[in-house]
C-alpha cells in the first residue's frame, strides 16, 4: 500500500479505472472485476460522473451507478478507496460543483466521497471559487481529500496557492494524462507535483489499449471501442520502438508487456498508483501483475530511451 501525501489513505499500487463499467462491462461482468480486485488485495477505485456520456443513449453517471450497487450489495465501502470527478459536465462554477458532489454521492450511494477530482477545468472559474465549493463538501463531511485533473500547470499553481492563502482544502494529487508514449506531463506538470508535494496518479497508463501489447503493424484489427486511439501509435517511430522494448523486457521476466509498461510508470518519480480499467477478470488478472514486477535500472532506461520522441 501508499499512502497519498497530506492524507490517511492507504491505497494499492494499482488503481482500478472505472471507466468501463456500464460501458463495455455490463453490471454482472463489472461486479465480478471488483469483487476480483478486491480479494486480490486492491482497494483503490477510479470513476466519474461523465463515465459514459460518449455513449449516445448514455447522460454520465453509469459507471458511479455499476459501483454504488455494488457497495451496496456487497457491503464493501469501508474495504474501499471511491475516487470520483466532477467538472467535466457543466464546468467548475461553485454551484456545479456542489450539484455534481452531491449527484455522485447519490449514485455512489456513500456517506463520503473518499477523493474528489476536479475533472476538467474550464479555464475561466476563479480557482477561488471553485477550492470553496469544495472546501464546504470537505466541511460538511460529504468529501474526504480533493484533487484536480486535467489542470494547467499555470492554474495547477494558482489552485495550490489559494488554498495557502485562503485557508481552503488544498489538492493531494493530480490525475494528468501519462503513460510510456504520451510524456508530456514530465515537461511542465511534473515539477509542480514535486515541488508541492503531490501524488500523480495518472490515467491512460496504458494508451487506450496499445500498452497492453495486441496492437502489431499489419496485425488483425482488434475489437475494441478504443481501437482507433490505441492504433494511432504503431504509425510512430517512438511507438514502434517501445512495443520492441517492451518484448524484450517483458520476455525476460516471463510476464505481460501491459505488466512491464505499468511497472515502468509506477517507478517514475511522484507517480504514486496507475490507473488502469479491465473489461473482465481476465485482463484485470493481466494487469495485477505488475504490482510482483520489479525492473531493473537498466531495463527502465531501455524503456524511457524507446520511447523518448
Amino acid at each position: 500500500m501508499r499512502q497519498i501525501p497530506g492524507t490517511d489513505l492507504d491505497v494499492h499500487q494499482l488503481c482500478l479505472g472505472g471507466n468501463v463499467f456500464g460501458w463495455t462491462s455490463d453490471e454482472t461482468t463489472s461486479f465480478a472485476v471488483l469483487d476480483a480486485y478486491v480479494d486480490a488485495g486492491g482497494n483503490f477505485i477510479d470513476t466519474a460522473d461523465a463515465y459514459s456520456v460518449w455513449v449516445p443513449e448514455h447522460s454520465g453517471g453509469e459507471s458511479e451507478t455499476v459501483i454504488g450497487n455494488w457497495i451496496r450489495k456487497r457491503g464493501r465501502h469501508d474495504d474501499v478507496v471511491i475516487a470520483t470527478k466532477v467538472g467535466a459536465m457543466g464546468g467548475v462554477s461553485a454551484d456545479n460543483v456542489r450539484q455534481k458532489a452531491e449527484d455522485s454521492l447519490r449514485r455512489l450511494d456513500i456517506e463520503a466521497i473518499d477523493l474528489l477530482y476536479i475533472h476538467r477545468d474550464d479555464g475561466e472559474t476563479p480557482v477561488e471559487e471553485t477550492l470553496g465549493a469544495l472546501d464546504e463538501l470537505v466541511n460538511d463531511g460529504k468529501v474526504r481529500y480533493i484533487a484536480a485533473s486535467n489542470y494547467s500547470p499555470e492554474r495547477l499553481t494558482d489552485a495550490l496557492g489559494a488554498s495557502e492563502r485562503d485557508g481552503l482544502a488544498r489538492f493531494c494529487a493530480l490525475q494528468p494524462g501519462y503513460n510510456l508514449v504520451s510524456r508530456e506531463y514530465e515537461e511542465a506538470l511534473e515539477p509542480v507535483v514535486a515541488e508541492n508535494d503531490l501524488a500523480c496518479i495518472p490515467y491512460y497508463g496504458l494508451a487506450s489499449g496499445f500498452l497492453t501489447g495486441k496492437y502489431r503493424p499489419d496485425g488483425e484489427r482488434v475489437d475494441s471501442p478504443r481501437g482507433g486511439m490505441a492504433a494511432q501509435h504503431l504509425k510512430t517511430d517512438v511507438g514502434l520502438r517501445t512495443l520492441e522494448a517492451l518484448d524484450e523486457v517483458a520476455a525476460a521476466h516471463d510476464t505481460s508487456v501491459a505488466a512491464v509498461a505499468l511497472a515502468w510508470l509506477a517507478a517514475q518519480p511522484t507517480v504514486l498508483a496507475p490507473i488502469a480499467s479491465a473489461r473482465n477478470t481476465d485482463q484485470l488478472a493481466e494487469l495485477l501483475d505488475f504490482t510482483e514486477l520489479e525492473l531493473s535500472e537498466e531495463e527502465l532506461a531501455k524503456l524511457s530511451a524507446a520511447s523518448d520522441a
